[in-house]
């Protein structure tokens, strides 16, 4: 029971982790993280997406933030400040999620991604086992919730 304990907990380490290094890889700007804490049963979000974890790790991973947050990021990317920023979304969550995925193997955790599901609107998700939130705060951009939610 011990080990199985153990494991599970080196795991999530590796994951919040290899989400910290993620982030940081993908998005240029500097940010400072959060530490990480357990929320409740319910989370309510505004605007967002949603990528499933297979294999290993079982479970989401969610990008929470206001509209002008991916918008600004796209800009950063692209030079192009979008007014619906669905589809930058779901591209910044494809290339943290697969990052995430490489990095994580090195470690020995297989996990595979599902393709990115935009969630818009008043959104409560619920049925998890545990959820992991975390909060990025990027310079001259703004904050970007990031949840793990766990099976």
């Amino acid at each position: 029971m011990t080990i199985e304990i153990n494991e599970r907990n080196r795991t999530i380490t590796d994951l919040l982790n290899a989400t910290y290094t993620s982030l940081k890889s993908i998005v240029p700007n500097n940010y400072q993280m959060s530490k990480p804490h357990l929320i409740g049963k319910h989370l309510k979000i505004k605007f967002g997406l949603l990528i499933g974890l297979s294999r290993d790790i079982k479970g989401s991973l969610i990008l929470s933030a206001d509209k002008v947050v991916f918008s600004s990021i796209s800009h950063v990317w692209y030079a192009i400040r979008r007014r619906n920023p669905s589809s930058f979304s779901g591209e910044l969550g494809n290339m943290l999620a697969g990052r995430i995925s490489t990095t994580i193997i090195e470690n020995g955790i297989q996990t595979d991604i599902t393709a990115p599901t935009i969630l818009q609107g008043n959104t409560t998700l619920s049925g998890y086992e545990r959820a992991i939130h975390m909060t990025a705060v990027f310079d001259n951009i703004g904050e970007m919730d990031i949840c793990l939610l766990l099976n």
